[in-house]
């Protein structure tokens, strides 16, 4: 039987009772057998059947223990709250930004690829279809689906499965978590890579189109022209001017390179949203891509290959493997055909180059990717005593009857400059000089002699840089070379030595350290045959679009009047005067009159000489200048002539008539 209360104390039953404890309702009374607990300032103990124990209840927990767990729990606060300012008030955009993402996806739409014609209309590069293969790491299931995934893969792609995982290690923020795995893929190979594609959300096929460089592979020296396209690095992923894809197929060289954002156009886009396994759902918004524009070139088809032709003969006759042909339009600076020899087919990168054929052009030491025409750096020879020549009229220096006389060179103390002829020239003015490469002629009229005081080594440098020497002209084509030009400073600076009357008799014949390139020379001479006007060279006449729209380029003069045009027409007289009777005579009997200029560069105290020849005509009309050099090639009238005494007698008497 329960215990029954007292008349004093009303009975209160607890439902949690304490030990011996009280109540306001008055004491507590807790039934056999329940454990109570004692709640002291100094332990906790553990009872069976409690009584009473003195009625105390209560947890005691000091001042300042209580504070400490106040801040803490406070500081606690304060960190959730500015952490939840950061994300939803100051990163806000960014995270959402990131969801949005893990929603939607852009996809890029590549735009056709502009087409390049020559200056007739024939077609130089197209277009054909390709396919690559891509793959998103972040997209690939877990194991063991990933490693099946990959293996089937590389099992289409005819790669290992740790070749793929390492393109796959190897992505970098600027691909957009994209790795190329299989490039060129054949159409069977497609086929499966879309299958697979279907199956993993990862793996994408993209079609694209590659170059088809239709006459490269008959006219190689195209190849230096046109250029070829390669896969964009690091670098050009991180463009801030041009969104490129890993899949790309971007310029490299050439003209490719040169007129990369014309021909390329504008790519497309879809906004998609995504599922959770990377799969297309639904097109959000989408912008059309716009076709890239097509090259009209200045460029010659019939005669580059006629050119080539010409040239290759004139090379293995005269046993040499390596030189270059320029042929400008001197009143325009339109470039109608360029040759650099040795030369590659630019198709070999198009359709896929393997390890073999690129260690052949890379190891051979005549570098047959190398524009000769536009970036070898050689001495100018006696190319040079044009400018020289030009100068010494412009300034007043000589007139046109001034005369030196050639006696077999000068002699300065122990130094000996001589001439090519022994014995000397004779009594010679500007324009025997010019006709005969008189070197006594120009050592005294570029650095002084007797009585006549020269240029000096200061305004002959002011006169080549205004022939545009020294410097890029600027020819829309990737990889242009400067040349050089010494001075007094630099020779100091560089060599630690003063300048002496012998550097400028070596400059003032194109030898020393004057370096030029054959487009400088093939400049310099339409200048001279165009009456005095720099123009820039130039190989892409005009440019157009899909819907017909056409921009033509216009000549860009560089210097309107380097000379005035009475000193060019001595100049002009003194080469006319080369081919009748001075050391170009082999071109006298074309069907045109030929204006013309030999060199003879030495560059090697042990290798033979370069082989110099610039030209134009017809001669009281210029059409054509024509400027070869045939490197190690000897004497410019006995190896580089030739090949122009062709290309004139071709174009001007062979040449079937165009349509």
């Amino acid at each position: 039987m329960p215990d029954r209360p007292s008349h004093d104390q009303p009975a209160f039953h607890e439902p949690f009772p304490l030990s011996g404890a009280r109540s306001r309702f008055g004491r507590v009374t807790a039934p056999a057998g329940h454990a109570a607990i004692d709640d002291l300032p100094t332990a906790f103990e553990m009872a069976e059947g409690s009584q009473d124990t003195g009625g105390y209840i209560g947890l005691t927990v000091s001042g300042p223990r209580l504070l400490a767990y106040f801040i803490v729990l406070g500081a606690g606060l304060a960190l959730m709250a500015l952490r939840l300012i950061q994300v939803q008030l100051i990163d806000g955009a960014f995270y959402q930004d990131q969801a949005e993402r893990n929603r939607t996806r852009v996809v890029w739409t590549p735009s056709q690829r502009g087409i390049i014609y020559d200056r007739n209309g024939k077609t130089l590069v197209g277009n054909v279809p390709d396919f690559s293969a891509t793959l998103r790491p972040a997209d690939l299931p877990a194991e063991p689906e990933r490693s099946r995934a990959i293996g089937r893969l590389a099992e289409i792609l005819g790669r290992s499965a740790a070749e793929i995982g390492s393109d796959a290690a190897a992505v970098s923020d600027h691909s957009g978590g994209i790795a190329v795995v299989g490039e060129h893929l054949s159409h069977d190979q497609a086929v499966l890579v879309a299958i697979e594609a279907a199956r993993t959300s990862a793996v994408s096929l993209v079609q694209g189109a590659r170059r088809d460089y239709l006459a490269s592979e008959e006219v190689n020296s195209l190849s230096h022209i046109i250029g070829f396209e390669g896969r964009p690095t690091d670098a050009d992923l991180s463009s801030e001017t041009i969104h490129y894809l890993p899949s790309d197929l971007i310029g490299k060289t050439g003209l490719e390179k040169y007129y990369e954002p014309l021909l390329r156009g504008s790519y497309g886009r879809q906004t998609v949203e995504i599922d959770a396994l990377g799969r297309r759902k639904k097109i959000i918004s989408e912008e059309v891509s716009v076709p890239g524009q097509n090259l009209v070139l200045s460029i010659d088809l019939d005669l580059q290959r006629q050119a080539e032709k010409i040239f290759k003969e004139e090379l293995k006759a005269a046993g040499k493997t390596r030189g270059s042909l320029v042929i400008l339009q001197p009143a325009t600076g339109e470039v109608l055909a360029m040759i650099s020899e040795p030369a590659f087919d630019d198709n070999l990168f198009a359709r896929g180059i393997s390890p073999a054929d690129y260690r052949v052009l890379t190891e051979n030491r005549d570098n047959p990717m190398f524009n000769r025409a536009i970036a070898a750096s050689l001495p100018a020879g006696s190319t040079f005593k044009l400018v020289v020549s030009s100068a010494a009229l412009q300034e007043g220096v000589i007139g046109p009857n001034t005369t030196v006389l050639s006696t077999g060179g000068i002699r300065v103390d122990k130094w000996f400059f001589p001439d090519w002829k022994a014995g000397g020239h004779g009594l010679t003015n500007v324009t025997k000089a010019i006709a005969e490469s008189v070197n006594t002629f120009f050592y005294a009229v570029g650095g002084g002699l007797d009585q006549l005081a020269g240029l000096g080594v200061d305004r002959i440098i002011r006169y080549a840089s205004k022939f545009g020497f020294g410097r890029q002209l600027g020819i829309d084509l990737a990889g242009e070379g400067a040349g050089f030009l010494p001075s007094k400073e630099w020779k100091e600076k560089v060599k630690g030595e003063s300048w002496y009357i012998g550097d400028t008799y070596h400059l003032a014949i194109g030898q020393g350290d004057i370096l030029v390139t054959p487009l400088q020379i093939a400049a310099m001479t339409a200048a001279i045959a165009n009456g005095g006007k720099l123009i820039r060279p130039r190989v892409v006449n005009a440019t157009t679009t899909s819907d017909g729209g056409r921009t033509v380029r216009e000549p860009e003069v560089i210097d309107p009047q380097v000379v005035d045009p009475a000193n060019v027409d001595l100049v002009r007289r003194g080469m006319r005067q080369a081919v009748t009777s001075g050391s170009a005579r082999s071109l006298g009997g074309l069907p045109v009159a030929v204006a013309a200029k030999t060199g003879t560069a030495q560059w090697s105290s042990t290798r033979p000489t370069h082989a110099w020849f610039t030209s134009f005509a017809p001669y009281n009309d210029p059409k054509l200048v024509v400027t070869v050099v045939i490197e190690e090639g000897g004497e410019g009238s006995v190896t580089a002539a030739p090949v122009a005494n062709r290309l004139y007698a071709w174009y001007f008497g062979n040449r079937p008539a165009q349509p």
